[in-house]
């Protein structure tokens, strides 16, 4: 069984790892590397960063796909820069890739892959300009979409999109998998998805991910399988708080009831056995 843990834990491990064992540059690079290993690069590559660590990962990314043959355009959001991103951007100019600001005259139309590195995990709450039409247009292009970490506009916490994320055809988690990519509405916008070891020291085992065959576990006679709106209306007093809880609201009923839940998602699953919280889906 694979690791799935929460955002706060992954920031943690991820700045323990940093500051124990291994650079937050090199961390970068070995992400890079993991999202290059996932698809294959083919004609005209767009490669959208974003002001944080998921940008940086783009312009690592950029470099390694320039010095495979594989030329990208860089597409920037933000003037601003992390530290190990400033890092792989300078690489990047040095080497002559192209790089431009989004404008929203932008027409992606053109490109056959757009790489998607615009916003973490972290990211929750509503989007807005210029992001929100630039998300669009990825969502129109017609291009293969590879989403870094997580798609962007989707919370990594809870799965929830307002109004809308990044539709992926894969999506290469970095380190763990989070708990928001099989909540809530993210099986809607994850295509394919993949997780990346890069070598990051996990603090906290959380919960854990079922595959295919492990799933049928729980859903014999001792399980409870309900879709999320019928949990939701048959269980929770609060529909807004399963929503943005839904591990917490679950775990609650599993304990007081004293039964096993497997609360479907739409090909993704969360189980809950009174002890331990699981997932399942079948874009692993």
């Amino acid at each position: 069984m694979e690791n799935v843990i929460s955002v706060k834990n992954m920031r943690e491990s991820d700045a323990f790892t940093i500051n124990t064992s291994v650079s937050g540059r090199e961390l970068m690079y070995r992400a890079a590397m993991g999202v290059y290993k996932n698809f294959t690069p083919k004609g005209k590559i767009a490669v959208i960063c974003g002001s944080g660590n998921n940008g940086g990962d783009g312009y690592a990314l950029a470099e390694i796909l320039a010095e495979r043959g594989n030329v990208p355009t860089i597409i920037r959001c933000s003037d601003k820069l992390s530290d190990d991103g400033a890092y792989y951007f300078d690489r990047c100019v040095k080497k002559g890739i192209g790089v431009s600001f989004y404008d929203e005259g932008d027409d992606l139309s053109s490109y056959d892959i757009v790489v998607d590195c615009l916003l973490g995990t972290g990211f929750s709450g509503t989007l807005r300009e210029p992001l929100l039409t630039l998300i669009e247009k990825i969502n129109q292009s017609g291009a293969y979409v590879v989403s870094v970490d997580i798609n962007s506009g989707l919370s990594g916490a809870n799965g929830i999109v307002s109004p809308t994320a990044v539709k992926s055809d894969i999506t290469v988690s970095i380190g763990y998998f989070k708990t928001g990519m099989f909540l809530n509405d993210a099986p809607r916008y994850i295509g394919k998805l993949v997780n990346e070891d890069i070598g990051i020291k996990l603090l906290k085992k959380q919960y854990y991910l079922l595959s295919g065959d492990e799933i049928s576990l729980f859903t014999g006679y001792s399980g409870i399988q309900l879709t999320a709106e019928d949990f939701s209306r048959e269980y929770a007093l609060d529909e807004d708080e399963f929503r943005r809880s839904p591990l917490k609201v679950v775990s609650k009923e599993s304990t007081d009831s004293k039964k096993i839940f497997v609360i479907d998602y739409n090909g993704s699953k969360l189980i809950v056995d009174q002890t331990y919280v699981y997932f399942q889906s079948d874009r692993v």
